[in-house]
């Protein structure tokens, strides 16, 4: 695997900072990376050209950029310079900010866009940026899911949530490119198809336009003729709010497309197949919401058809920047190798496929509970 083949090695770190209730998770200081800085020596061995890695605004400016602490943050990205391996700067991870902020606030937009000046200031030579990683995908999990903090559950707060997080977004970049104009947003998201049974086709159709509503925001494509402007509506996202994101567009340089074995889900409305904590619904249909790879007949999608439907919708610079198995070393081969041979054939279709990221290069602990239970469950 290199770069002959036109395509880049990555590697990631694992650094999410996740709120549950008023405890923070802190995936750094829980795989000894934080303290390691001879890490980053072994990325350079591994060959990798690029590497995804925090400067995360909760650890480094909790209290604002007068009185950041960005020690930790010089040494490493110092090193990785001096290692001759590019940087792509993560801003927020999972996180909703600071104690003072939470995705539901305004102020989480105005306090990343100042933070991201500063990160900008601090550190011109750095091009690549993700102010927020997988912004509906962190969504869902602290506003419609419940999982992290703020807590919430319904698709009310999954929008807003959403909507605060494309503001930062545009807003970090603006300040980011205050300082360095020809700078470039690197947006992760998790794409995750959904399929189901017939009954639920609607749902399944619902889903999947919405898995594209991070990017299409960004893109300022959601407008009256968008197939979820009536449900953003309906949950009480103005019209004005819509038009000024349309006004004011931040497209991405690169999409990164996070894509794990189970990000496809099955929506099957034969709950007694099912385990009662995958039941769910919709108000209108019970159903349980399943990983595809363990039921789906046809099995999941894959990373070439992901990319291949990301390409033809956007016709930006891809890469695959998370590409992780909590399994065996064997399996996760495999895995690397499907990712791989995935972005080779989307790439001879036409696709401007550029790298592959190995996620997760010094592990991470208990996203078996999707990291809310401090259990101690490590994946190398």
């Amino acid at each position: 695997m290199s770069e002959r083949s036109g395509i880049a090695l990555w590697a990631g770190v694992e650094c999410t900072v996740n709120r549950v209730g008023d405890r923070y998770f802190n995936q750094l200081e829980r795989t000894g990376h934080h303290g390691r800085i001879t890490d980053l020596d072994l990325l350079a061995e591994l060959g990798v050209t690029a590497v995804r890695y925090p400067v995360l605004w909760e650890r480094t400016a909790p209290d604002g950029p007068r009185s950041a602490d960005f020690s930790w943050a010089d040494e490493r990205l110092h090193r990785l310079r001096e290692l001759g391996i590019e940087v792509i700067v993560g801003l927020v991870h999972h996180g909703s900010g600071p104690p003072w902020t939470s995705l539901m606030e305004d102020s989480f937009a105005s306090g990343l866009a100042e933070f991201a000046g500063a990160v900008a200031e601090r550190y011109p030579w750095v091009r690549d940026f993700t102010p927020v990683n997988e912004p509906l995908t962190t969504a869902r999990f602290s506003a419609l899911y419940g999982h992290w903090y703020p807590h919430r559950r319904d698709s009310a707060s999954l929008l807003r949530a959403l909507l605060v997080e494309t503001r930062a977004t545009a807003a970090a970049m603006r300040a980011i490119r205050r300082v360095r104009p020809d700078a470039r947003l690197v947006q992760t998201e998790d794409f995750g198809a959904i399929a189901s049974t017939p009954r639920l086709a609607y749902q399944a159709e619902f889903e999947n336009h919405r898995r594209w509503l991070s990017l299409d925001l960004l893109y300022g494509r959601v407008d009256a003729a968008h197939p979820l402007h009536q449900h953003l509506r309906d949950c009480g996202v103005s019209d004005e709010e819509l038009a000024r994101l349309a006004a004011e567009p931040c497209p991405p340089d690169m999409i990164g497309v996070n894509y794990y074995l189970t990000s496809d889900r099955f929506l099957d409305h034969r709950l007694e197949r099912y385990p009662s904590w995958t039941h769910g619904g919709n108000g209108r249909d019970a159903y349980a919401d399943v990983e595809a790879v363990r039921v789906r007949e046809e099995g999941i999608f894959g990373h070439h058809e992901v990319l291949r439907d990301v390409w033809r919708r956007y016709a930006t610079p891809i890469a695959i920047t998370e590409v992780h198995l909590g399994c065996t070393p064997e399996e996760q081969i495999r895995w690397l190798v499907e990712a791989w041979e995935g972005a080779r054939a989307a790439r001879a279709e036409g696709a401007d496929v550029r790298a592959v990221t190995l996620w997760s290069a010094f592990g991470a602990y208990d996203w078996d509970s999707l990291v809310t239970q401090e259990r101690g469950h490590y994946e190398p």
